[in-house]
């Protein structure tokens, strides 16, 4: 593997480590890959500066999510490193097979799953791929739901944007 990305030389204290910064009509998108490989996409808030790719891999991220944000139809081809343990991995590829424009669950998708819906619920919180693996399409029995480990502020409006962009709401 190589090494990890250079520090994005702005960032407070504690803040991940961005190869790439794509703003966004909802905010930001944080890109975090290396040489080889795309570790890791993470959402910002809208006044976050945009930061250059500087690997290949954090190049076709950032083409490939301008891509998306302007068709929803896009089709992803990315390098993702693997993560996660079997489960997660299993829930992330349910995940990706719900089409655009559709939004299952988390009940029906732990049922598809042998599982629960706490269960996919951290799963979905947890993925280090959003948008590629559409976890945004994963709602709640009686409304949007969460949206990564939050139940409001900016990450639910992401994820309205999304909805909406998709068709879906």
């Amino acid at each position: 593997m190589s090494a990890p990305p250079t520090p994005y030389p702005n960032a407070p204290q504690g803040t991940p480590r961005f190869s790439a910064i794509l703003p966004a009509p909802f905010g930001a998108l944080g890109i975090i890959a290396d040489a080889d490989h795309l570790h890791e996409i993470v959402f910002l808030p809208g006044n976050t500066a945009a930061l250059q790719a500087s690997s290949i891999p954090a190049e076709k991220a950032v083409r490939q999510l301008a891509h998306y944000l302007a068709d929803p139809d896009y089709r992803f081809d990315l390098p993702l490193a693997e993560r996660g343990s079997h489960f997660r991995r299993r829930t992330w590829a349910a995940i990706g097979a719900i089409p655009r424009g559709q939004t299952r669950t988390y009940s029906q998708l732990a049922e598809s799953l042998g599982s629960v819906a706490r269960a996919v619920g951290q799963a979905c919180g947890d993925n280090p791929f959003p948008i590629v693996t559409p976890c945004h399409r994963v709602v709640s029995a009686s409304g949007i739901g969460g949206f990564a480990h939050h139940a409001g502020g900016f990450l639910i409006d992401t994820k309205r944007w999304l909805l909406q962009h998709e068709g879906a709401i």
